[in-house]
């Protein structure tokens, strides 16, 4: 079995208020200056810089200087000159000893300077008795030079002898010709060393490549990892252990809503790693650069050509080890312009940033024969805690929250659901607020309809390429989320939405997540674009979630024709209200209603009224004993009549004069027109009255039969052979079910079969259809049923991870399952087995058997040659 990775890159990135960072440190009256400490061992600085002032002062050392510290490399720079002849200070001395390594800029007038010499002199002592990195640049001189004391070097020296012939003094004198010496030999040891020579670089080129020199001897952490970032502590190590992967995969894509952390995370890496390339480039920003600019794309790719080659990007990406990161990329073109078709260096790493998921393996470089290696990871929001964290740090400068606040702080925290750019905007907003401020903020943020983070994600919204995904998200948004996706396409499919490539471009754009819960800002935002279809007039919305809007709106007179789909649970409504009952006219001026939900609802008038157009219908706790005659259904593929008082769902039922009434109503016979002839979905779960089902051969097109804990069902008509298209089937509790075996025995297409809890024997035997949970896997399915932000529910139980049978233990052996020629997996464990079951024999696709054995059984292995058997052996 393949695993991956999935926590490999999931870093959360948020920065905390900017005093809490270092400043600039200062020593000593010579003034030298350095970046923010990264020393590690006892030192206090990483590279003391030695060279002579009147020569590179005011240029390349300074410039030096200034990328170093920019590299977060801590670095020691003497701001004052000392005459020739006078001793080096002491915290000169004091610094080189305290300092991991050492660059000596030799210049033209290096030697001049006696304060240089004995700096050198110190060094190289260093190097030989403390391991201290020595880096000398030969800067518009010659190694030879050096090495024989010529040229600048040899007049220098000798005006140094002069100097000590000079000296009338015995001691003084002695002590210049121990210096001479000793300035000699350092000398000719500098010049044999692994150095720089800048002769025909570009100072720029030359310094970049000295800094990252630095960084990889001296390993140097880079700046954003010295910046306290929340939630780094447990996932920092799987970032470590991916730029260790840099060989294995040649791209990497982060995607995510907008402002979740992709650009933070992406720099973060490029800090880590830039130093380890020939090349890199960092360009942020790319969307807002590119939109509305003719020459935008231009701009980018000369910066790019800037970064890593002054020759074609193309060739310098194929002939050179490079680390680029490209930020929120949103085209095709973008990505084709950037990085060409000629594939990478080996070793080179790409990281993209987009909140299109579908880009990057749709540009030129994968349509070349050689594709590069592809790695995606998703950008979740913050947890709770981390949440908090970042929250407080804005808000009260520190990790955890003021007494008292506690209560608005979760409110808060719960509002912005781990994202964290609201969470930093909102701590910065109510840092030094009472707890009285942060109640109004909580309250107006509930009305908020234009909010800064909530317009971010509407760019994502406003990008996607048709009407057709944009009414799918808005019904998702308003009704569907964390219902099942087949389940979801069946019902909005039949309301004209092409939702397989709708739900494709939503994944696509972190606009729709599968297998995970939906982000709520996602679903405000979706919800809020339904608002502006009519701020203060529901009734001319297309869709009403809120059930008191829904409420109101069904006591109005005004047209309605805009609604595609209602919500409304009179338990979710004011007490006051929730006895009211609901007036059947109301729905007549709803003739494009395809969506309808009236849960706990005491309903008046004539159910004729009900729209014809409508394509999923949810009543729950209907209060008559009988689905009403004159209802609509011809086009209703799903029916969900849960918790309700029914006691039967038989249409040509014994009683003739509902039969002649039935068929009056369809225009002919049942048998020429059915009036559930559409329905796909019938959920009638938890209906205690229910005592039967039948007249199946009126529902061709059903799919899935869900009545749960129906205690009081005991007959179900054989007609449901004829459903020829049923994958799914739910009796799970219905204990007074009878002949439940003869029932199963009809069901050749099933995939999916509940029977736990109902009364068939005293063992049980689970059968698991690994095939549909396989399918589902496969096509990122999410399993999970409905949450309390769906409208309409029921349509598939939630325990959707295994089928079981319950029979007595004396039919194990001889079970015939030759009905569900779909099985693969087989578990017959819990049930002592003498012999082989028979069933073995008539499953033609059975994969895996599992089940416990008795001591004394005997395995006739030929019958079984094909299986994978999980044995357990008892007693």
């Amino acid at each position: 079995m393949k695993v991956i990775n999935s926590l490999l890159i999931m870093v959360v990135l948020s920065e905390l208020p900017e005093g809490s960072s270092s400043s600039s440190l200062t020593h000593g009256h010579s003034s030298p200056t350095c970046g923010r400490s990264s020393s590690t061992d006892g030192h206090r600085y990483d590279v003391f810089l030695s060279f002579r002032g009147v020569d590179t002062r005011h240029s390349f050392t300074d410039h030096l200087h200034k990328a170093l510290i920019h590299a977060n490399i801590t670095t020691f720079l003497d701001n004052e000159e000392i005459e020739t002849g006078e001793d080096l200070k002491p915290e000169l001395e004091s610094a080189i000893k305290a300092s991991r390594a050492s660059i000596i800029v030799l210049s033209k007038n290096y030697v001049s300077s006696t304060w240089c010499l004995d700096e050198l002199v110190l060094i190289l002592e260093q190097r030989m008795t403390s391991n201290h990195i020595v880096i000398p640049i030969f800067y518009h001189v010659e190694p030879t030079h050096v090495r024989k004391q010529q040229s600048s070097f040899g007049d220098a020296m000798a005006k140094h002898k002069q100097t000590m012939e000079a000296e009338t003094n015995v001691n003084k004198r002695s002590q210049w010709a121990q210096k001479m010496d000793r300035w000699n030999k350092a000398l000719i040891e500098a010049a044999n060393l692994k150095g720089y020579d800048v002769h025909g670089r570009l100072e720029t080129e030359f310094i970049e490549e000295i800094v990252k020199d630095i960084h990889r001897r001296l390993h140097v952490r880079s700046r954003s990892v010295r910046q306290q970032l929340i939630g780094m502590e447990y996932h920092i190590k799987h970032t470590h252990y991916y730029g260790n992967r840099l060989d294995r995969e040649d791209i990497l894509t982060i995607t995510g809503i907008g402002w979740i952390g992709k650009t933070s995370l992406a720099k973060h890496i490029y800090d880590l790693y830039w130093h380890e390339f020939s090349t890199s480039s960092c360009i942020e920003d790319i969307s807002r650069r590119c939109d509305g600019k003719f020459n935008g794309l231009l701009d980018i790719q000369k910066q790019l050509w800037d970064d890593i080659s002054k020759k074609k990007i193309e060739n310098a990406l194929a002939r050179k080890r490079v680390f680029i990161v490209l930020d929120d990329i949103n085209t095709i073109d973008q990505l084709d312009a950037l990085l060409g078709n000629k594939g990478f260096h080996p070793g080179s790493k790409i990281i993209l940033t987009t909140k299109e998921r579908w880009i990057t393996q749709s540009f030129a470089l994968f349509k070349t024969n050689i594709k590069p290696k592809h790695v995606e990871r998703f950008r979740k929001g913050l947890c709770r805690t981390e949440s908090c964290q970042l929250l407080c740090s804005h808000a009260f400068m520190c990790n955890h929250p003021k007494a008292g606040y506690e209560e608005v702080l979760e409110k808060l925290v719960k509002y912005c659901q781990g994202h964290p750019l609201a969470l930093k905007v909102l701590g910065k907003s109510l840092h030094n607020r009472d707890v009285a401020y942060w109640e109004g903020c909580i309250h107006g943020l509930k009305k908020e309809t234009n909010s800064y983070i909530n317009n971010v994600l509407r760019m994502s919204f406003e990008s996607l390429p048709s009407n057709n995904d944009k009414e799918l998200f808005k019904h998702i948004a308003c009704f569907f989320v964390g219902m099942d996706r087949d389940v979801t396409e069946t019902i909005l499919e039949a309301c004209n939405i092409n939702t397989r490539y709708g739900i494709i471009n939503l994944i696509n754009r972190c606009l729709l997540s599968i297998g995970r819960k939906m982000n709520l800002r996602c679903i405000k935002m979706g919800r809020f674009e339904v608002l502006q279809e009519s701020l203060d007039k529901p009734w001319k919305r297309s869709r009403l979630w809120c059930h008191e809007e829904s409420f109101k709106v069904s006591k109005k007179e005004k047209g309605k024709g805009n609604i595609l789909g209602l919500a409304l649970d009179m338990r979710m409504v004011e007490k006051e209200k929730s006895g009211a009952s609901f007036e059947l006219d109301t729905l007549s001026n709803m003739d494009n209603l395809m969506l309808l939900q009236l849960n706990y609802v005491h309903m008046n008038g004539s159910y004729e009224n009900f729209p014809e157009e409508l394509r999923c219908l949810c009543m729950h706790g209907y209060h008559l004993n009988s689905i009403p005659l004159n209802l609509p259904m011809e086009n209703l593929v799903a029916l969900d009549m849960s918790y309700s008082n029914i006691e039967s769902f038989v249409f040509c039922d014994s009683n003739p004069q509902r039969h002649e009434k039935r068929q009056k109503l369809s225009g002919s016979c049942l048998k020429q027109k059915r009036v559930l002839g559409s329905l796909k979905i019938l959920n009638l779960s938890f209906c205690k009255q229910l005592r039967s089902l039948g007249d199946f051969d009126q529902l061709p097109a059903l799919e899935r039969l869900i009545v749960r804990n129906c205690i009081g069902l005991n007959e179900v008509c054989e007609s449901i052979g004829q459903c020829v298209k049923l994958v799914l089937i739910d009796l799970s509790y219905c204990n007074k079910l009878e002949k439940i075996q003869k029932i199963t025995s009809m069901l050749a297409n099933v995939k999916i079969m509940f029977l736990e809890g109902c009364n068939l024997g005293e063992s049980r035997i689970k059968i698991r259809d690994i095939d549909l949970q396989e399918r589902l896997k496969a096509n990122d399915i999410d399993v999970n049923t409905i949450t309390s932000s769906s409208a309409f529910g029921g349509a598939i139980p939630s325990d959707l991870k295994f089928s079981a049978f319950s029979l007595p233990r004396s039919l194990v052996s001889s079970l015939h399952f030759s009905c569900l020629s779909m099985l693969k997996h087989l578990y017959l464990d819990g049930n002592l087995i003498d012999s082989m079951p028979i069933c073995v024999r008539t499953l033609p696709r059975l994969e895996i058997l599992s089940m416990t054995v008795q001591k004394k059984c005997q395995l006739v292995t030929k019958t079984i040659w094909s299986l994978t058997i999980e044995c357990i052996v008892t007693k």
